[in-house]
C-alpha cells in the first residue's frame, strides 16, 4: 500500500484520510535546499525517530530509534559524505537539530527523498513530523500526533509515500 499526499492538506492511506500540512511554498519537482517546498515523487520511508524521554515507544512495524541530545540531520551543502543523513552534532557542519525544545520532532519519520544518490543542494531532512496548528512547514509533512500514531501503526516497512 502507498501513502498519498493529494494536496496541501490531505494525506490518505487505505481508508484513512488525515488532515496534514506541507511546505510553505507548495510542491516541486525541482527541490532545492531551503526553498520551503515539499518534493513531488514516490519515496520509501526510513525508521521512526522518537523522543523516548517524552513519549512511550509507539506501536509500529517500522524500526525505531530514540532521539538523543546530540542528534542532528545534516543539511550542509558542502558535506559530500554527511549531507541528508543523521549525524552526531558537529559544530563544523550545518544541521537540523532532532532533539528540539518544541514537540514537532517528538516523533519523526524521514522520507527517503534525495537519499541513495544524494545530490548536494537538492534538499534534505524531509520528514513526516508533528503539528498542532497545520501551519506550513519548511518542506516536510505535518500530522497531528494522534494521526501520526495511527499511520505508523498501520503502515509496513515496505510502504511508500507518493507526493502528488
Amino acid at each position: 500500500m502507498t501513502i498519498y499526499v493529494k494536496n496541501k492538506d490531505t494525506l490518505i492511506y487505505d481508508d484513512f484520510i488525515f488532515k496534514c500540512c506541507v511546505g510553505r511554498n507548495g510542491f516541486t519537482y525541482n527541490k532545492l535546499e531551503g526553498d520551503k517546498k515539499t518534493p513531488i515523487g514516490l519515496f520509501s520511508l526510513d525508521r521512526i525517530y522518537f523522543r523516548e524521554d517524552r513519549k512511550k515507544k509507539p506501536q509500529t512495524k517500522l524500526n525505531l530509534k530514540s532521539i538523543t541530545k546530540n542528534m542532528g540531520w545534516c543539511n550542509d551543502v558542502s558535506s559530500k559524505t554527511k549531507y541528508n543523513k543523521p549525524i552526531s552534532l558537529n559544530l563544523k557542519l550545518k544541521y537540523e537539530k532532532l532533539y528540539r525544545h518544541d514537540y514537532k520532532y517528538d516523533f519523526v519519520l524521514p522520507i527517503k527523498y534525495n537519499w541513495n544518490k544524494r545530490q548536494l543542494g537538492k534538499g534534505s531532512a524531509i520528514f513526516i513530523h508533528l503539528t498542532k496548528n497545520f501551519k506550513p512547514t519548511a518542506g516536510c509533512i505535518g500530522l497531528l500526533e494522534k494521526d501520526f500514531l495511527i499511520l505508523i501503526k498501520i503502515i509496513k516497512k515496505n510502504t511508500k509515500i507518493k507526493i502528488l
